[in-house]
């Protein structure tokens, strides 16, 4: 099974692509769904966010005892210390859960899964990753889209927004595919089209990695030190 990495800018179309791939019948890990699923009431992660910060958090928790993200993020907010902890109790329970998740595509038998984390390079993600794609598009039409999206936004806050993130130049350069977005949606659907004819697994490959579990474990692992010893080409779409 192929693993690909997918990420982006903010406001640069990943949710799209992601929506455009899964219409196509190939599952999605995404990222952010999970970080939510792990911190609502009675998970592990949301008991021990409550037992870590609730003593100083008096708002922490919403009417019907959900987490009160804002509160969470004030909390944390320019405290190194309290950012850790925070961490260190979220990552791996996302983690734990987007492996579940990859193991039951594969599973199911499907032949690409896709990893949808914005903080795919940030986080180290990419190298589990067979493939790797950077959503972009040019920065003036990505603060358009950010302060059309989030209406509250002044321009200096959608640019400060966008500067807290990697440099799309960078996600560009880390990328082994880039869609570039400028387009229309119909342009979009076709470069997404052209880069899974681009990376779909050979059938028969698909079909080895599924009925032998070795041959699966060997070829994941290859993908492994690639992403180590190997500096590998882009294409843009």
């Amino acid at each position: 099974m192929l693993i690909v990495g997918l990420t982006g800018g903010i406001a640069t179309g990943k949710s799209t692509v992601s929506n455009l791939l899964r219409s196509k019948g190939i599952p999605i890990v995404d990222a952010d769904v999970i970080a939510r699923q792990v911190v609502e009431p009675d998970q592990p992660a949301y008991n021990a966010i409550l037992e870590a910060f609730g003593s100083d958090t008096p708002d922490l928790l919403l009417p019907d005892k959900s987490l009160n993200r804002p509160a969470l993020g004030r909390r944390i907010f320019g405290d190194d210390k309290a950012r850790k902890v925070l961490n260190s109790i979220t990552h791996p329970a996302v983690q734990k859960a987007m492996l579940y998740e990859t193991l039951r595509a594969y599973i199911r038998g499907a032949a690409i899964c896709v990893l949808d984390v914005p903080l795919l390079f940030e986080g180290g993600l990419d190298a589990y990753c067979g493939v790797t794609v950077c959503v972009a598009c040019s920065d003036s039409l990505q603060l358009d889209r950010l302060q059309k999206r989030d209406t509250h936004l002044t321009k200096e806050d959608a640019e400060a927004r966008m500067r807290s993130q990697m440099s799309m130049q960078d996600k560009r350069d880390r990328a082994d595919r880039v869609i570039e977005n400028d387009g229309s949606l119909a342009d979009l659907e076709t470069n997404v089209g052209a880069l899974l004819d681009q990376i779909k697994p050979y059938q028969v490959v698909s079909l080895l990695e599924w009925l032998v579990p070795p041959f699966g474990l060997t070829m994941g692992l290859w993908t492994l030190l690639a992403r180590r010893v190997q500096a590998k080409p882009k294409a843009k779409l």
